[in-house]
């Protein structure tokens, strides 16, 4: 299969079929040829780098505790794969050192960080000790903090900021300012921005991220023509939950 341009991401595995932030999906991700998969992690109250996208287990397990209240054993013993379907009862909620283990020689796996840098120290321990190439690990979060920090203990990754584009009806004016969140992620010494791909997004916002020689990807695209937009325009990264339909799409 030849290499697409840009980078199709699947976003918590391929999780239009299988649970999201499961092994079974993020698996499954890998054996439809995925180049890359994104995740989010959470850390546990005995400080392990749990594989989940809410601070709550209420929505994928049926049973509500947050995951900073709970030890390992206490997370494992939750089935997050029945609400998606029967076929996937039992499913665990995996840790990033088991997700880690998965990941074929050159694809790439994208964290998310969803609870602030008091998990770096964590992160940065399980990924070490996976030993795959920095080219294969990316860092993602909204918390400016925790990528500023990120890319302060772990230089050779590329670390990109998460933003979140609003429109002012009364100024007619996108906040943040392209301007604004160029500022800040030069200052910190970030790869990229990573967006949401809404109406407010434009090919000027885009050239003015990319002329200034940063990555920007985009989330979460589920709808091909939009894909082929963002495409002529040079987006680095399109993260969607149906990668492998996507990318036979733009074959």
């Amino acid at each position: 299969m030849k290499k697409i341009k840009p980078l199709i991401i699947a976003h918590r595995g391929e999780s239009y079929d299988a649970p999201e932030n499961t092994l079974a999906s993020i698996n499954l991700a890998w054996q439809r040829g995925a180049e890359a998969v994104e995740i989010d992690v959470h850390l546990s109250k005995d400080n392990n780098v749990i594989v989940i996208h809410d601070a709550s287990t209420k929505r994928v397990s049926g049973k509500s505790g947050r995951i900073k209240n709970l030890t390992l054993h206490e997370i494992k013993n939750l089935d997050v794969g029945s609400w998606k379907n029967v076929k996937y009862k039992n499913e665990k909620i995996p840790t990033l050192e088991e997700v880690l283990k998965t990941i074929p020689p050159n694809k790439k796996l994208i964290i998310e960080i969803k609870s602030g840098v008091k998990i770096l120290p964590f992160l940065k321990i399980e990924i070490k000790r996976a030993n795959l190439k920095p080219n294969q690990i990316e860092i993602i979060s909204f918390g400016y903090a925790a990528v500023k920090n990120a890319k302060l203990i772990l230089p050779e990754y590329k670390i990109l900021l998460l933003a979140d584009l609003d429109y002012n009806s009364y100024t007619q004016l996108v906040s943040p300012p392209v301007e604004k969140l160029i500022e800040k992620v030069k200052k910190a010494n970030l790869d990229g921005l990573n967006v949401w791909a809404g109406k407010i997004l434009t090919e000027e916002f885009t050239q003015k991220v990319k002329s200034k020689g940063l990555l920007l990807y985009v989330w979460t695209v589920n709808d091909f023509e939009k894909t082929k937009e963002l495409v002529s325009w040079g987006i680095d990264g399109i993260t969607t939950d149906r990668a492998n339909w996507m990318r036979e799409k733009l074959l």
